[in-house]
């Protein structure tokens, strides 16, 4: 029963799986970046998990012996967040202006043109 206890390692290894497939088989650009963000949001559910602790609680000093969480790798989510929502602009911005150049946000098409003006 241990490893059902561990839950959100399974959330984790779940939403990656999912993420990372929606990346790999999908042609769509903004699916693509759909993926990228389902993978990257489990990459967020692994760094808290490991930072609490059972019985934890906030690293404030009382005086007494006491078990602590860290609360590093939930001030460093909370930085990525941020830096997740600017690279997820970017690269909508990114696909408007593909659409704009090539008229589809399909990878195939894209790559097809792309041969067509080379020759």
């Amino acid at each position: 029963m241990q490893i059902l206890g561990l839950y959100n390692y399974w959330i984790f290894i779940v939403l990656m799986m999912c993420g990372f497939y929606v990346v790999i088989s999908r042609g769509n650009l903004v699916k693509k970046l759909v993926g990228l963000n389902i993978f990257q949001t489990s990459v967020f559910i692994l760094y808290i998990s490991m930072g609490k602790i059972a019985g934890g609680t906030a690293p404030i000093l009382t005086g007494m012996a006491t078990i602590y969480s860290n609360p590093v790798p939930h001030v460093l989510i909370l930085t990525a967040i941020v830096v997740g929502i600017a690279t997820t602009a970017l690269g909508l911005a990114l696909v408007v202006r593909i659409h704009e150049a090539y008229g589809t946000i399909e990878e195939d098409e894209i790559h097809a043109q792309s041969e067509d003006e080379a020759l």
